[in-house]
C-alpha cells in the first residue's frame, strides 16, 4: 500500500519530526509511506470570509495538483467521521483489499481544506471536534496508521 499525507505548512519543531520519524520508520514494513508539505497561503491574522475564501482555494489547488485520479482521498476536518483506531484500520485494510493501493490522508492549512479538496474526497476523518495544530496531526495520524496496521496484522501494540 502507498499512503500519503498531503499537508499544508512546514514543520519546523524538531520534537514532532523526531515522532514522524520514528513512526514512518516502524511503518517501513507495512507500507510506503510519503509526507508531501506544501507551502502554506501567507495571510494576515484578520481576514475577510472573502479573502479566507482565496486562501484555501489557492492551498486547495495545490494538493488537488498532488492528487493522482487514482488515489483514494481521506480529508482530516473537524467535521468528518469520527472513528476508532478498529474501524480506521478495516477501512485501510477493505482499500488494500479492493485494489485500492494509492490512500492519501490531507490535511489542510490553519483555515481548512477547500471545498474543492473536500468534494475530492472519498471519505473524511475528525480524530476530534477539538481544534489541534495541523503539525501535532500528522504525528497523531502517522501514529493511527502505524497502530491499524499493527491491529491488522494481529500484532501487538495495540491495548
Amino acid at each position: 500500500m502507498n499512503i500519503t499525507i498531503c499537508t499544508v505548512g512546514k514543520l519546523k519543531e524538531k520534537y514532532l519530526k523526531q515522532g514522524i520519524d520514528e513512526y514512518l520508520k516502524r511503518l517501513t514494513s507495512y507500507a510506503k509511506m510519503e509526507i508531501i508539505e506544501l507551502a502554506d497561503e501567507k495571510a494576515p491574522e484578520n481576514l475577510s470570509e472573502q479573502d479566507m475564501l482565496i486562501v484555501k482555494e489557492k492551498e486547495g489547488e495545490r494538493i488537488l495538483a498532488k492528487i493522482s485520479d487514482d488515489t483514494h482521498v481521506i480529508a482530516l476536518a473537524i467535521e468528518g467521521k469520527m472513528k476508532s483506531s478498529e474501524q480506521l484500520a478495516a477501512d485501510l485494510d477493505r482499500l488494500a483489499t479492493y485494489g485500492k493501493s494509492k490512500v492519501a490522508f490531507v490535511i489542510g492549512g490553519s483555515l481548512g481544506l477547500s471545498d474543492a479538496v473536500m468534494k475530492r474526497a472519498n471519505d473524511t476523518l475528525s480524530f476530534s471536534k477539538m481544534t489541534f495544530p495541523h503539525q501535532l496531526m500528522r504525528l497523531v495520524l502517522v501514529e493511527q496508521v502505524y497502530r491499524a496496521f499493527r491491529i491488522n496484522r494481529g500484532e501487538p501494540y495495540h491495548k
